[in-house]
């Protein structure tokens, strides 16, 4: 493929898309963002006036939108969905539309007008529940969640219209934490450093639970290298993704660490014990890709944020967190019903 292209994001405006439709630019790229922009379009803000920027406001699952937005595309990096577990069990019917009943209709309008790479943003909780050292890409999906089961889904749709010039690559991230413009402060990492930092105590529910961590810089970076691989390195692969798998209480810990001995934490019984311990060998064994940011740098990122103002009304705003503005957005959709 040539350097620079023209890349469609599906969920520009969220978490992750809002931290890479910059570095997209940033690189030469043509970039379209498609999203609902549940969580405002001003995430986008510091590109907002980009020339080569074009932001298309509206809904994945209106087909006749995907065959206006999706003509003229090198590449596709889909990121859209209703995500984590609660914000999907909202309301399930909506949940399954958009991460879902959507993807056939993306994948074929996308193959229809010749864009000849698509990045799907899997999740690495396709796998469920292992009882083995290391979850690697070989092994079973049994996903727990509607959510997940999806993500799973999605993946089948997409290998079975796989073919020459259509290249695929499956991405199952870790749990992504640190700072963007379109926050989430409802991760275990980033809620985590919120809560130390202005409430000065944290409290972790358990604790013994191991979760795969990400920073969103590397995430951001994979994405972007992606669309530079060559076809036969990525074609038709899975990848896992992810870095540091620590302990809900290890994670405490170090937070307190970068905040001050003064911040307390406080251990209660939980009832969820799942734990996930991804391996990313092969990413790095294939394409000799390793991620270059730790837990800790994220934890300084928001720290830094949180002291610049970025983040105003951290602990009242529903718009960090998912499952609060899943619950506005549903609520308005019903009352304009």
């Amino acid at each position: 493929m040539t350097s620079q292209k023209t890349v469609l994001v599906t969920g520009g405006g969220g978490y992750v898309g809002a931290v890479l439709v910059p570095k997209l630019l940033a690189e030469g790229h043509q970039v379209r963002v498609l999203d609902l922009f549940i969580f405002g379009n001003q995430v986008l803000d510091g590109v907002k006036d980009h020339p080569r920027l074009q932001l298309i406001v509206g809904d994945l699952r209106d087909r006749s939108l995907l065959e206006r937005a999706i003509p003229g595309c090198d590449a596709i990096i889909h990121l859209a969905c209703i995500s984590n577990d609660p914000s999907f069990e909202l309301d399930p019917s909506l949940g399954k539309s958009i991460n879902y009943d959507c993807f056939s209709d993306l994948v074929a309008v996308a193959k229809k007008n010749k864009v000849r790479r698509f990045v799907y943003a899997s999740s690495s909780s396709v796998y469920g529940v292992k009882d083995v050292p290391n979850v690697t890409e070989d092994l079973p999906l049994e996903p727990l969640t509607d959510y997940s089961k999806y993500k799973a889904l999605c993946e089948d749709v997409l290998l079975a219209e796989r073919c020459p010039g259509f290249v695929t690559l499956i991405v199952r991230p870790a749990t992504i934490c640190g700072y963007s413009p379109r926050l989430r402060l409802d991760l275990s990492v980033n809620i985590l450093t919120s809560l130390a930092y202005h409430n000065r105590k944290i409290t972790v529910f358990g604790g013994e639970q191991t979760r795969p961590n990400l920073h969103i810089q590397d995430v951001v970076d994979l994405y972007s290298q992606s669309l530079r691989w060559s076809d036969e390195s990525i074609d038709g692969k899975i990848f896992n993704v992810g870095f540091q798998n620590m302990k809900i209480r290890e994670i405490a810990e170090l937070v307190r660490a970068e905040i001050g001995p003064d911040v307390q934490i406080v251990t209660t019984p939980s009832n969820d014990l799942r734990s996930y311990h991804i391996s990313a060998e092969k990413i790095r064994r294939e394409l000799g890709w390793t991620p270059k940011h730790t837990v800790k740098q994220a934890v300084q990122d928001l720290v830094a944020a949180f002291k610049a103002g970025l983040v105003p009304e951290a602990m009242t705003n529903p718009q960090y967190s998912n499952i609060k503005t899943m619950q506005n957005y549903c609520a308005g959709k019903a009352k304009a019903a």
